[in-house]
């Protein structure tokens, strides 16, 4: 039986909910494939921040390390002041770990509203590929004068071509793997960020002619990408761009595929350890009420499986949502709307996955 290390950090707010179902999920789908879990808990994130002062400690780093792959609930507190447990545990796990491809899946799964007309499953089946480690999120720049009538900031988008190479290289091996338009679409704003589009432009033209003549190359700016999300999703089949524009198009990905509830992500270092979340937020004001959504949770396990090797694994917790969903059993994506609780949602799709 293969056995796999995961590290657990259900996080805050509902975060600790929807993982307990994922995992639920999880126990289920790999005994029946021959696969098994050993996992071990860690509770940083809100709680631990207000007794302790600490966020994430290097020495954590070094464990995560033994781990074949984190899996997430949330992070976020309401009484904790924003940035600090995103910079201090995210973003510090992301670099430290080089998680440098953030994947998303867009899919809409049957029985799901959808907020665009006569948008129906396979016209919104896509992948976004972001660059995760380089950019404006490093943090390069400062504040000069702060607080003061004249005061300045810079923040500085930065990339090298080791960082844009091994992205682009990622995503045209994905585009090649998964075998559907086989369409690569680079995401960017050439007309207007003239350095960093220019590398981001030639290395994606070179890579893709030289060494990836099956793939058909595309270029969309950012605000027409946006545009064509929403009016012609079916246009495409893997989107690869830099850390910002990703951020932002991919959570307008999450509502067109029906909303937070059932979006799934993954934080990968493809040599190294990856991480798997669901992407909404931690939803205090629906901590312990049994109603927030799990799927995104279980789906994040799927791809957790998927990107450890188990394709057969994943295949069968999408299968079991999938299922679930078709059957018109999961009422709305909406927390408190579904038509059941989170306990039982996790229950049937546990209970599919067998």
């Amino acid at each position: 039986m293969k056995t796999y290390k995961i590290a657990v950090m259900p996080g805050d707010g509902t975060g600790p909910e929807v993982v307990a179902e994922g995992l639920k999920v999880l126990e289920v789908a790999c005994a029946a494939e021959g696969v098994k879990l050993e996992k071990q808990n860690f509770d940083f994130g809100g709680e631990r921040y207000k007794k302790t002062g600490e966020t994430l400690p290097d020495s954590a780093i070094e464990e995560f390390r033994k781990f074949n792959a984190i899996y997430l609930g949330a992070i976020g507190h309401p009484d904790v002041k924003p940035g600090i447990l995103e910079q201090g545990v995210l973003l510090k796990l992301r670099f430290a770990l080089d998680q440098y491809i953030n994947l998303r899946p867009v899919k809409l799964f049957p029985g799901v509203d959808c907020p665009l007309k006569d948008k129906k499953p396979g016209d919104i089946d896509f992948t976004v590929i972001r660059e995760n480690v380089g950019g404006i999120y490093t943090g390069m720049g400062g504040q000069d004068r702060k607080g003061y009538p004249n005061e300045t900031a810079i923040q500085i988008m930065k990339y090298d071509r080791y960082v844009v190479d091994r992205c682009l290289k990622f995503a045209f091996e994905y585009t090649r793997k998964r075998n559907k338009k086989k369409k690569l679409t680079l995401c960017h704003k050439t007309n207007v960020l003239v350095f960093t589009g220019d590398l981001w432009l030639r290395c994606f033209e070179e890579m893709g002619k030289k060494d990836y003549p099956d793939i058909t190359l595309d270029y969309a700016h950012v605000d027409a990408t946006t545009m064509w999300m929403v009016k012609n999703p079916e246009f495409f089949d893997v989107i690869v761009t830099e850390n910002l524009f990703g951020d932002i198009i991919t959570d307008l990905g999450a509502q067109i595929q029906g909303g937070m509830g059932i979006a799934a992500g993954g934080n990968l270092n493809p040599e190294g350890v990856s991480m798997f979340e669901p992407i909404g937020g931690s939803a205090p004001k629906y901590t312990g009420k049994n109603v927030i959504n799990p799927l995104a949770a279980i789906l994040a396990g799927a791809m957790m499986m998927e990107q450890l090797g188990e394709p057969k694994v994943g295949a069968r917790i999408e299968g079991a949502v999938t299922r679930a969903l078709t059957e018109g059993k999961i009422k709305s994506q909406s927390a408190g709307k579904m038509g059941m609780g989170t306990r039982e949602l996790g229950d049937l799709i546990a209970q599919y996955s067998a």
